[in-house]
């Protein structure tokens, strides 16, 4: 319901194509389960999500969806090239959405090879957009100092090493100190809450996620995982064992 009490239609929409440096990257078996499950199965818990859709090139990877309950969206093989933007898929798969007459009010988009997600921080970032109306978008975000913009070094024409961002002394003292610089926050890329109707406007937002809008809300959690390579999928492993959410029947608010 949004604010008014009027219904909202909530989909949620997993993504992951087959071209990946680490081969099958999105369906690679984790304790026992393809990489996919657990993002899969963490939105299936959310009672306010009414549909769930997979895009994808891939067989193997809509195969597995489909196995947690997911509409299979081919996705054209020019967008699921590794230059492909992001949003282009989303575009897609609202297309087809739209087609069968099933376009939703929020979208939830899920990134097939991140494992850090519980489907109560989905539902806290639905109802942020659900509460106001003026949110275009809300997602997770992590703090991340060690990487922090202020200490970042470019290589400069002479060969040198030089401040990456160039009069930062107006942004707070740069310190070799991570405490001592103001909070810096990174978007996790596990899963997106997004106003349908901001990303079909195709407005210029706040880059590069320019499709997210001017208006975008954060969810702060602790860390997230990107699965890339080996060491990640490690990392992965730990985390779903003190973290995931197991699916029992029972879903988030």
């Amino acid at each position: 319901m949004d604010w008014k009490g009027n219904f909202m239609k909530i989909t949620a929409l997993l993504t992951g194509r087959g071209n990946n440096t680490l081969k099958d990257k999105n369906i690679i078996e984790i304790l026992g389960k393809p990489t996919l499950y657990y993002p899969a199965r963490a939105a299936k818990a959310v009672k306010s999500i009414s549909e769930w859709y997979c895009s994808s090139d891939d067989d193997k990877i809509l195969s597995a969806a489909a196995a947690e309950g997911y509409t299979p969206i081919i996705r054209p093989p020019e967008l699921a090239l590794p230059t492909s933007p992001h949003v282009e898929c989303i575009y897609h798969a609202l297309g087809i959405m739209e087609e069968r007459g099933c376009l939703p009010d929020i979208l939830v988009v899920i990134l097939a090879n991140n494992v850090t997600i519980d489907p109560e921080w989905i539902s806290q970032c639905i109802n942020i957009l659900e509460k106001d109306p003026t949110v275009s978008a809300a997602v997770p975000v992590y703090n991340d100092n060690d990487h922090h913009p202020l200490r970042a070094k470019k290589i400069l024409p002479s060969g040198e090493i030089g401040a990456y961002i160039e009069n930062s002394s107006g942004a707070g003292a740069v310190s070799t100190n991570r405490q001592d610089l103001p909070p810096c926050y990174f978007l996790a890329h596990n899963f997106w809450v997004l106003r349908t109707s901001t990303v079909l406007a195709r407005q210029k937002g706040q880059p590069p996620w320019e499709f997210m809008g001017n208006k975008i809300m954060p969810y702060i959690i602790s860390e997230s995982i990107d699965i890339h390579d080996e060491q990640d999928l490690i990392r992965a492993a730990e985390w779903i064992s003190s973290n995931f959410f197991e699916f029992n029947g029972d879903s988030a608010p």
